[in-house]
């Protein structure tokens, strides 16, 4: 099969977007399919890759700003992961070919706007070369907080998946964000799996020697950006209340790259600075020997869409525990993860246990394992080959096409034919989506 994944995201990027669309494409490519990833590259390289796109670097920021260049080839399905200037340049160039689209949603449009002030400027961007007719009171909405920016937002989501096959959510939670705006495109549950866990250089004693973390102290770690939407003081409150139960606790936080001094201040006004070890964003092959090392992984956010370092974390045996109950059900199993109240009290609680209660810990762990045995790469490459598969053709409008036509034909349908969004084909596709 031919495949153009679109990502606005560069594979070296320490986030999970990267990770989810790298491990996608390596999973397609080792089964054999042909797949171009078109994403951001340097502004200037040689012997360019297939699909690279020359790229600048946003200033303060960890990602990159590629020209809004379309895939070339022929391809069987259009795969986008986001909705930058790349992402919104293949969806359109889909929809002018006809070509089947799958778009997982990444991100929480919303809950990002109040903290990216890109977010909202990206949308306008989008919205305008979708066809949306907005006007000088739209985008004025949508340059400042409340109603208006999430209807002009919820807008947007709605004419992107208008120009999508299916929408891939990564999680339940994910899902019901978008059944509200999906108006008749299929919503199919997807979660990107985890990595296995390889072995490292880095052991549990080693690595904690390095940091100067005793070998029988508590540690709790934390992996992704410490910016406000992934709510820090949260999480260093909670560590606080830990601190007054076991006095030797420690908290790393990986992947602290940008908000450090906020996080130092935060770390100070609750007391915990010299418990804190602030680290920057690691390879991702080295933070493996963190998950070893550590004793519970705390995850603070709820904005989150999927949250893959929580089922990395399972992987590697260790414990989660979380505020946001709408990602407490494991892909895999469908066990629930240890979740808390979205309080300093009740997260540090939570926490608590799971470094102390062995019983707890030991069924935590169990059950993390077992979900990440269970949700594995080859399950999900097989699912999602399988929707790739029974993507319907796409005709005129977006709608599918006549029994007859093939992907990629630019026939209309004759006069007697069925209204494309209303045909037989369609409905009866739908009714099969609703199994996955």
């Amino acid at each position: 099969m031919r495949i153009a994944h679109v990502s606005d995201s560069h594979l070296t990027n320490p986030e999970g977007v990267a990770t989810s669309v790298g491990t996608t494409v390596a999973l397609l490519r080792a089964a054999g399919h042909r797949v171009v990833l078109h994403c951001p590259g340097p502004v200037w390289r040689c012997r360019r890759r297939p699909g690279e796109v020359p790229s600048l670097s946003v200033p303060t920021r960890p990602y990159r700003l590629a020209l809004p260049r379309p895939p070339s080839a022929p391809v069987d399905v259009v795969h986008v992961h986001t909705t930058g200037p790349l992402g919104v340049a293949g969806l359109r160039w889909a929809a002018t070919r006809r070509v089947p689209t799958v778009l997982t949603w990444h991100t929480d449009l919303v809950a990002y706007a109040a903290h990216y002030p890109e977010v909202p400027i990206g949308a306008a961007y989008a919205g305008l070369r979708l066809g949306l007719r907005w006007r000088a009171g739209d985008l004025w909405a949508l340059a400042h907080p409340g109603p208006g920016r999430q209807a002009r937002l919820a807008a947007l989501a709605r004419t992107l998946l208008a120009h999508s096959t299916v929408l891939i959510a990564p999680s339940a939670k994910t899902a019901a964000m978008m059944a509200t705006m999906a108006g008749r495109t299929p919503v199919v549950v997807l979660p990107t799996p985890a990595a296995a866990p390889h072995p490292d250089a880095d052991d549990r004693r080693r690595l904690r020697a390095r940091l100067g973390i005793p070998a029988d102290a508590p540690v709790l770690l934390a992996v992704g950006r410490a910016t406000p939407e992934k709510n820090p003081e949260l999480l260093l409150a909670a560590f606080a209340h830990v601190r007054r139960k076991l006095p030797a606790a420690r908290l790393v936080l990986l992947g602290a790259r940008r908000h450090r001094l906020a996080v130092r201040r935060m770390a100070r006004r609750y007391g915990v600075t010299g418990a804190l070890h602030l680290l920057r964003p690691m390879p991702r092959h080295r933070v493996g020997a963190y998950y070893r090392a550590a004793d519970v992984l705390a995850f603070a956010s709820t904005t989150d869409t999927q949250g893959l370092v929580l089922a990395e974390a399972e992987a590697y045996g260790l414990p989660v525990a979380i505020v946001d109950a709408q990602l407490a059900e494991r892909p895999g199993t469908g066990t629930a993860r240890p979740v808390a109240e979205p309080s300093p009290a009740a997260f540090g609680a939570l926490l608590t246990r799971l470094l102390t209660g062995r019983e707890v810990r030991g069924a935590v762990i169990r059950d993390g394992r077992a979900a990440a045995t269970g949700w594995s790469a080859e399950r999900y490459l097989a699912e999602l080959v399988t929707l790739y598969a029974s993507l319907p053709p796409v005709g005129p409008a977006g709608g599918a096409a006549t029994p007859g036509a093939r992907r990629g034909d630019a026939g209309s349908p004759g006069p007697t034919d069925p209204a494309p969004e209303t045909g037989r084909g369609r409905s009866s596709w739908r009714s099969s989506m609703r199994r996955w």
